[in-house]
C-alpha cells in the first residue's frame, strides 16, 4: 500500500491477534466478533445498562474523525473512564525509534510525561512493544510514578500490518477481564488510525514548522477556528495559551541565532509533552508558542499553564541557563466570542505577563479574565497589539472601548503614555491616516514656534495635537473606513469625536485638562460653520486653531479612500482659498511660509 493510500477499517482490522476482513460497516464486523467471543448474556460490572457493543460504536464514531496521535489517544483514554479503568497511558516511538515517549493520565485529568528507553529490554512496557504482544502486571514500575504502581494493568501494543506503532496501557485497582476484551477491539482500531495519522501527516508537512515540528500559524489559526466552531455547538469553552519566551534576542547577540533557535525548540518540545493530549501547540510567531486548550474553562487554562511553567522552570538549556516566560490566557466565550479578539486578548494577557515578568525576575501568567481593562499597563498593552494586529483585529474592538468608558460609573484615570498609545492604536486602524497624529503634533508644533508662543504653551500644543483624534475610538470602523461620501447620519456620528475625546478621554485625567479646549475645537471654523459649538474667529482657542491648519494639510497630502493625496503646491492652494472663512488667515500665511521646509511624508 502506497504512504498516500488512505487505510481503512473496510481493508484490515485485527481483532483479538486474528486478520479478518470487513465487509460493509464496522458495527457489523464488531457485532459478529462479540457473538463469538462473548456471552452475550454476560452484563459488565461497571456499566450494567451498557453493552460492549454500544461502548466500541461510540468510539468508532467518535475516533473516525481524530486527526492526530494525540487525540486518538485522548478518544481511548476517555472510553478507559468510561468503563472503569483508573488511569491510562500511551507509548509512542520517536522518529529515530530509541525511546517511547510515555504520557499517562488518571481518572482526574491528571497528566504526566516519561521516556523509556527501547534498549530497557527488562521493563513490560518496552517488551511488549518490541515483541508486539500484550501483557499484564500487578506492579507497573514507571518511574516518576510510583502512586499507579499497585494498579493491575493491561499493555496493548498498537500493531497494523506486522508493525508495531505504540503501546497502550489501562490501569484499574481489580482486574476485569471483560474490559480488557473491549480494550484489545479499540486498540486494534486506534494502530489503523494511528497508522492513517502518519501517512496523512506525511502529505502535510506544509503545515508543520521546520524548527520546532509544531503547527504552523496557518495551520493553528484553521484549528482554533474549527474548535470554537465546536464549542460554540456544544456550549463548551475553549481557552488558548499564548507564551513568550523572555529575553531571546538577549540569546541571540549574546550566543548567537543557533543558540536561539535551539531554544525555541527545546522550549517547543517540553510544552508539546506536558500539555493534554487533545490539545494543539502552534509556533505562533518568532518566539512565542499558542496552545489550544478545548473544552478547558478559565481556571482549568491556568491550572494546565501552571504545570507547563513548572516543568519549564526545570528546562536548562546548555551555556544559556533556565529560560523564563511570560504566559497569557484567554477564554472563548467568556473573555471574546470572535476568534481574533479572543487572540488579541491572549496577546495582551502575555504582555502584561512580560511586563510582570521583568518587574519579578520570574517568569509569570496571566489571564485575561483577571485583568483591570482600565489599568495603564493593560491599555497600554492593548494599544500595542492592536497596532501590530491593525489589519486583522475585530471591526467593532473600539466600539467595546468607548462602550467600557460610557457604562464606568467611576471614570478611569489613566496617564498620558496610556492616551498616546490609544491615539496611535487608532491611527494604526484606517490604513490611509496611519501616522496622522504623530504628524499632525509635528506640523503644529512648528507653527507654535514660527508664531514664537512660549516653548510651555508649544509642547501643550503639540500634545494636544497628538491626541487630537483620540475620539474617534467612539466612531464605528465601517464610517472611519468608507471610500465614499458619508450620508447625513453617518456625518453627524463622525462629528461627535471630537466630544467624545474631550469628555470622556481627558476630562478623567487631571494633567490633560487644560488640553480639552485644543481637542474640542479643533474642527471648529473661523465663519462659524465647524463643530460641534459653531464657534467664530476669537471665540475659537489659538491651540484649536493651529491644529485645524496642521489636521488639515496632512489631510490634504495624505492618500484617502476616495481620492489620492496631493502635492504640497495643491495643498497650499486650498490652504490659501479657506484662509479667513474657515482657517485662519494669519496662522495660515505663516504655515505657508514654513510648509516647503517640513519633511513631509504622505
Amino acid at each position: 500500500m502506497s504512504q498516500s493510500q488512505e487505510l481503512s477499517i473496510e481493508n484490515l482490522l485485527t481483532l483479538n491477534g486474528q486478520k479478518k476482513r470487513v465487509a460493509g460497516n464496522a458495527s457489523k464486523a464488531l457485532r459478529r466478533f462479540y457473538a463469538n467471543e462473548c456471552d452475550k448474556s454476560q452484563k459488565f460490572a461497571f456499566l450494567p445498562s451498557i453493552e460492549p457493543l454500544e461502548v466500541i460504536s461510540e468510539f468508532y464514531e467518535a475516533a473516525k474523525e481524530a486527526d492526530s496521535i494525540e487525540s486518538i489517544y485522548q478518544y481511548l483514554h476517555d472510553t478507559a473512564v468510561k468503563i472503569g479503568y483508573n488511569f491510562t497511558a500511551m507509548g509512542i516511538p520517536d522518529s529515530k525509534n530509541t525511546h517511547l515517549d510515555i504520557r499517562c493520565i488518571d481518572f482526574t485529568g491528571k497528566i504526566w510525561s516519561l521516556t523509556k528507553h527501547l534498549d530497557d529490554s527488562e521493563n513490560i512496557i518496552v517488551k511488549s512493544f518490541i515483541e508486539g504482544t500484550k501483557r499484564f502486571s500487578k506492579n507497573l514500575n514507571l518511574d516518576q510514578l510510583d502512586c499507579l504502581k499497585y494498579y493491575e494493568c493491561i499493555i496493548i501494543p498498537l500493531v497494523f500490518q506486522n508493525k508495531c506503532r505504540g503501546a497502550f496501557i489501562a490501569g484499574a485497582v481489580s482486574e476485569n477481564r471483560s474490559n480488557d476484551e473491549i480494550m484489545l477491539v479499540l486498540c486494534n482500531y486506534a494502530a489503523l488510525l494511528i497508522a492513517n495519522s502518519h501517512f496523512k501527516k506525511l502529505g502535510s508537512n506544509g503545515n508543520i514548522d521546520s524548527l520546532t515540528g509544531l503547527i504552523t500559524h496557518r495551520e493553528f489559526q484553521e484549528k482554533l477556528g474549527k474548535s470554537i466552531k465546536k464549542a460554540e455547538q456544544a456550549d463548551e469553552s475553549v481557552s488558548v495559551l499564548i507564551l513568550d519566551i523572555n529575553n531571546i534576542s538577549g540569546i541571540n547577540r549574546e550566543f548567537g541565532h543557533a543558540k536561539g533557535d535551539e531554544t525555541i525548540n527545546r522550549i517547543a518540545q517540553e510544552i508539546e509533552k506536558h500539555i493534554r493530549i487533545k490539545d494543539m501547540a502552534a509556533r505562533y510567531g518568532g518566539d512565542e508558542i499558542a496552545v489550544i486548550l478545548p473544552d478547558t474553562d478559565n481556571k482549568k487554562a491556568c491550572d494546565i499553564a501552571k504545570h507547563i511553567n513548572n516543568k519549564l522552570s526545570n528546562c536548562h538549556i546548555n551555556g544559556v541557563g533556565i529560560v523564563k516566560n511570560s504566559i497569557g490566557i484567554a477564554t472563548y466565550p467568556k473573555c471574546a466570542k470572535e476568534q481574533e479578539k479572543l487572540l488579541i486578548l491572549a496577546e495582551q494577557a502575555m504582555l502584561i505577563s512580560k511586563h510582570n515578568g521583568y518587574k519579578s525576575g520570574l517568569s509569570s501568567i496571566v489571564s485575561s479574565e483577571d485583568i483591570d481593562f482600565w489599568n495603564e499597563i493593560a491599555l497600554s498593552t492593548l494599544a500595542r497589539v492592536i497596532a501590530k494586529r491593525h489589519s486583522q483585529w475585530g471591526l467593532n474592538f473600539e466600539d467595546e472601548i468607548v462602550k467600557r468608558f460610557l457604562k464606568s460609573k467611576k471614570l478611569p484615570r489613566i496617564s498620558l503614555d496610556v492616551v498616546s498609545s490609544l491615539a496611535g492604536a487608532i491611527d494604526a486602524k484606517d490604513t490611509y491616516t496611519r501616522g496622522h497624529s504623530q504628524a499632525v503634533s509635528e506640523y503644529s508644533e512648528a507653527l507654535a514656534r514660527a508664531i514664537n508662543l512660549s516653548e510651555k504653551k508649544v509642547q501643550r500644543i503639540k500634545l494636544a495635537a497628538l491626541l487630537h483624534d483620540v475620539g474617534k475610538i467612539g466612531i464605528s470602523e465601517s464610517i472611519l473606513r468608507k471610500p465614499g461620501a458619508l450620508t447625513d447620519y453617518e456625518w453627524e456620528i463622525m462629528k461627535q469625536h471630537p466630544v467624545i475625546g474631550a469628555k470622556k478621554v481627558l476630562e478623567p485625567i487631571k494633567a490633560l485638562k487644560d488640553l480639552i479646549p485644543i481637542v474640542k475645537h479643533h474642527h471648529e471654523r473661523i465663519d462659524g460653520c465647524g463643530y460641534p459649538d459653531k464657534l467664530k474667529d476669537d471665540e475659537i482657542p489659538l491651540g484649536a486653531k493651529i491644529v485645524a491648519i496642521a489636521d488639515a494639510f496632512h489631510a490634504l497630502i495624505s492618500h484617502r479612500p476616495y481620492r489620492k493625496s496631493l502635492n504640497i503646491d495643491k495643498a497650499i492652494e486650498i490652504l490659501k482659498a479657506g484662509a479667513g472663512t474657515q482657517w485662519d488667515k494669519e496662522l495660515v500665511r505663516k504655515f505657508i511660509s514654513i510648509a516647503p521646509s517640513l519633511a513631509v511624508k504622505p
